[in-house]
This record gives C-alpha cells, sequence and structure tokens, in this order.
C-alpha cells in the first residue's frame, strides 16, 4: 500500500521548451505566493548550489527567499535546496528535479517531479515513479509545456 499514513498528489511536469532553471522559478513563486513551504531535493550538492546562485539572480524585480540544508538556518528557509530526503524545513511541498528519488516518507500535501523531455534518464525516471506512484494509490497529474512555454494539464 502507500508507503505514507497520506495519500499525496503528485504532479509531473515535462519540460520540452525550456530549461529548468527557467521553469523552477515561476513555480516556486506560486508556492511561496500561496503561502506553502518548499523543498527542491537535487540529486548533487553542484547541481543545489548552481540553483541556488540561479534563484538570487533569475530576475531583477524578484526576490524569492530561500536557502541550503548547508546554510543558515535551513529550519526557517520557505523554499529549502536540498540532496537529502529529509523534510527539514517542514515543507508541505516537495520538487524533485534533475530524477532525484523521492523519499520513501511520502507525507507532503504535494509531490512535484520536473524533468527534462531531452534527457532519456529522466524521462525513463519520471515513468517508473508514475506507474508506482499510481499502483500505490496517489492521486497523479501530468504536465507538458506548450510551445509557448505554458503548462498545459494532459492527464
Amino acid at each position: 500500500m502507500v508507503a505514507s499514513a497520506t495519500v499525496a498528489d503528485v504532479l509531473f511536469y515535462h519540460l520540452t521548451e525550456s530549461k529548468l532553471e527557467d521553469a523552477l522559478p515561476p513555480l516556486l513563486e506560486k508556492s511561496v505566493e500561496r503561502g506553502w513551504r518548499v523543498a527542491v531535493q537535487t540529486r548533487d550538492v553542484d547541481r543545489r548550489d548552481r540553483l541556488d546562485a540561479h534563484l538570487w539572480t533569475y530576475r531583477d524585480e524578484s526576490f524569492l527567499p530561500h536557502g541550503t540544508e548547508d546554510g543558515a538556518s535551513p529550519e526557517r528557509q520557505p523554499v529549502l535546496l536540498t540532496t537529502g530526503q529529509e523534510n527539514v524545513n517542514q515543507a508541505s511541498v516537495r520538487f524533485l528535479v534533475d530524477g532525484a528519488e523521492p523519499p520513501a516518507d511520502l507525507a507532503y500535501d504535494r509531490i512535484v517531479f520536473v524533468f527534462d523531455g531531452y534527457d532519456a534518464e529522466q524521462v525513463d525516471g519520471a515513468r517508473s515513479q508514475w506507474k508506482r506512484l499510481k499502483g500505490e494509490g496517489h492521486s497523479l497529474t501530468y504536465w507538458q509545456q506548450t510551445s509557448e512555454g505554458r503548462w498545459e494539464k494532459k492527464a
């Protein structure tokens, strides 16, 4: 059955028109606007640190409060970039990028897989996660980018 006590909403965002660096900040901004605490899990420290630097500079007129698990007060960050599976900042939403493996305990309101449609390993990983999580009874939604870069619900 389901690994956690709750059944999470699981969203799959299939990047076909933009890179993660372009698509992730607006998704994080929407989450913060809604008052959600967020964890963004990457596969390695180098990628985490590149995303951290990018989130400080991706747009002049915006500010997205965030930090990393190695930074000051990670437990207080509204958006925490991490390579670990722990829920250090008590996030209700967990983004998994670049094929990061989800934690065994999916006790989140939302789990969001963001994967590159031009990376065969990431596509295969997303398909595998879809099958597994559907079998566990989670509510799944699949979003794909349109040619204009907007998100369109496909399933």
